[in-house]
C-alpha cells in the first residue's frame, strides 16, 4: 500500500472517532496525518485485546480465542518494527496492514522509538489476561506502558525531548489513567470481574474484592477509593506547568486534558467517593467551563 494511502485511511478512522481523540482537533493541521497514523495503530491494537478484531472468534473468552489474540498483538509489534526499519510489514490475515507505512513513515521522521508503541501493545495483552494488581506500583506500571507513551509521542511530534516535560508528561498521563479507572471501577468489575484498586488497598481498607459489584459503595470501598484519588491528584499537581512550557495550541490542548482529569477527581469527591452508585462524566457545560479556563494560566 502506498504512504498517502495508509495516511487517509488513518485519518478516516481518527476522525470516525474524535469523541474519544479530541486532540487531533487542536493539532496544526501538518502534525494531524502523523498523530493519526500513532492513533490508528492504538486504536487497532486495543481493539483487538479487547474485541479480537479482525479474528476467528472475536473476543470471547475461551482460551484460543485469548491466544489468538495475544499472538495477534505481537504480529501488530513485529510489523511496527519492520516498518520503522523500511522493510515490509508482510500481509495481515487480520487486515491490519494498511496501518504500518504510516505508522512507519511517522516514527522515521519524528525519530520517535518504536519501544513506544510496543509498550501499547504489552499493556493491551496484559489487559487480556490480568484482572487484579498486587499493589500500587504495579498499577503504575501499566500506566507507563498504558497511558505515558500517548504523552510522550505528542510532546516529540511537536519537537520537544526533554527529561523535564517527559517527566510532567508522564505524571498527567498517569493521572488521567488513574481517574479514568477510579470513574469505571463498577463499570471494570461488571465487565469481567477486573479492577485497578490495588489488592493491598483492598486489604488496608477491608474491603472484600466481590463487594465492588455492589449497587452501593460501603464505607470502606469509599476510603479506598479516597485514598487513591488523592494519588492521582498528587500526580497531577507534578504535572501541572507542563502546559506553560508549551507553545500553543498545544499548550491549549493540554490545559483542558489537565482541567477534564482534575474535574473527574472533583466530581468523584462531590458523590462521596462512591463511583458504584453512579459513574461522574464530563457533561456539556463542564466541557464549555473547561474550554473557557483552558485559556488562563493553570
Amino acid at each position: 500500500m502506498l504512504v498517502a494511502e495508509s495516511y487517509a485511511r488513518c485519518e478516516a478512522l481518527a476522525r470516525s472517532h474524535y469523541e474519544n481523540f479530541p486532540v487531533a482537533r487542536m493539532l496544526p493541521k501538518a502534525l494531524r496525518p502523523h498523530v493519526a497514523a500513532i492513533y490508528a495503530f492504538a486504536r487497532t491494537a486495543d481493539d483487538i485485546a479487547d474485541e479480537g478484531y479482525g479474528l476467528p472468534g472475536g473476543g470471547d473468552g475461551s482460551p484460543a480465542a485469548i491466544q489468538g489474540r495475544l499472538d495477534a498483538l505481537r504480529r501488530m509489534d513485529a510489523r511496527c518494527l519492520a516498518a520503522v526499519e523500511g522493510g515490509d510489514p508482510g500481509v495481515a490475515e487480520d487486515g491490519t496492514d494498511w496501518i504500518f507505512p504510516a505508522l512507519g513513515d511517522t516514527l522515521r521522521k519524528f525519530g520517535i522509538p518504536a519501544q513506544l508503541c510496543l509498550d501499547l501493545t504489552s499493556a493491551f495483552a496484559q489487559d487480556v489476561v490480568k484482572r487484579s494488581y498486587a499493589d500500587f506500583d504495579e498499577v503504575l506500571d501499566y500506566c507507563r506502558r498504558s497511558a505515558n507513551p500517548v504523552g510522550r509521542i505528542v510532546l516529540l511530534l511537536h519537537g520537544y525531548s526533554d527529561a523535564r516535560r517527559f517527566a510532567q508528561s508522564d505524571a498527567i498521563c498517569t493521572a488521567l489513567q488513574l481517574a479514568n479507572f477510579w470513574q469505571d471501577i463498577a463499570v471494570d468489575w461488571k465487565k469481567d470481574q477486573r479492577t485497578y484498586l490495588p489488592l493491598e488497598d483492598l486489604r488496608r481498607f477491608g474491603v472484600p474484592r466481590e463487594s465492588l459489584g455492589e449497587a452501593v459503595a460501603s464505607e470502606p470501598i469509599r476510603e479506598c477509593v479516597r485514598f487513591n484519588v488523592e494519588r492521582a491528584q498528587s500526580l497531577f499537581d507534578k504535572g501541572r506547568p507542563l502546559a506553560a512550557s508549551l507553545c500553543f495550541p498545544l499548550s491549549l490542548e493540554i490545559r483542558a486534558t489537565w482541567l477534564g482529569g482534575v474535574t473527574i477527581l472533583r466530581k468523584i469527591r462531590a458523590q462521596g467517593y462512591d463511583t458504584l452508585r453512579s459513574r461522574p462524566r464530563i457533561n456539556a457545560a463542564d466541557k464549555l467551563r473547561l474550554l473557557f479556563r483552558a485559556f488562563l494560566p493553570l
